[in-house]
């Protein structure tokens, strides 16, 4: 009895024809060039762990017969679930037409025509965020009329803490995705 879904089907040389394109071969299709990281993953699941103790809540205030009561649990938990999603997009995205920098509260967008130059630094970064600030490395962007670079990301934020590789490949890769527009 075969069983395909243990085993690798398929041709190991490369040689079984033009396949098709990876989703992420289109430019113009907002990507992150990075996996999110633990910690910002961590937390999300524990906020959507919140979210549906707060439904099982507003279920049960709802049974017990007050409505008022049951939508306002809702209403909270409808809150926690789209801030737990916006949490999980929060990071560096990229296509053709520039750079996204998506934040909790607000994303902002540039052209790459805007972005004069990109660059891995030394400097003191905040830990997850947190006003703690500790030696790391940090991802900054120049504008043509910016006095001081832009801080895109840091070592240790939620995506790259405990990932020292990661952030050196996303650096890599929005910096090449920098060259490759401009070039």
């Amino acid at each position: 009895m075969p069983l395909p879904f243990l085993t690798a089907d398929r041709d190991l040389d490369g040689d079984a024809g033009d396949p098709a394109p990876l989703p992420h071969a289109e430019r113009d299709h907002w990507r992150r060039p990075y996996r999110p990281g633990p910690w910002r993953v961590g937390a999300a699941a524990v906020l959507l762990l919140l979210a549906s103790f707060v439904l099982l809540s507003a279920m049960i205030i709802g049974l017990a017969g007050a409505p008022i009561g049951a939508g306002v649990c809702l209403a909270v938990a409808v809150v926690i679930i789209l801030v737990s999603v916006r949490l999980l997009r929060v990071g560096i995205w990229v296509s053709a037409a520039g750079l996204r920098q998506v934040r909790l509260v607000r994303t902002t967008t540039l052209p790459w025509s805007a972005v004069t130059s990109v660059r891995t630094v030394q400097q003191p970064v905040r830990w997850l965020g947190l006003p703690r600030t500790v030696q790391g490395q940090a991802l900054l962007i120049g504008g043509p009329g910016d006095v001081e670079p832009r801080t895109l990301v840091t070592d240790h934020n939620g995506d790259f803490l405990t990932r020292p590789g990661a952030f050196n490949r996303a650096a890599d890769m929005v910096a090449a995705w920098a060259a490759e527009q401009h070039g």
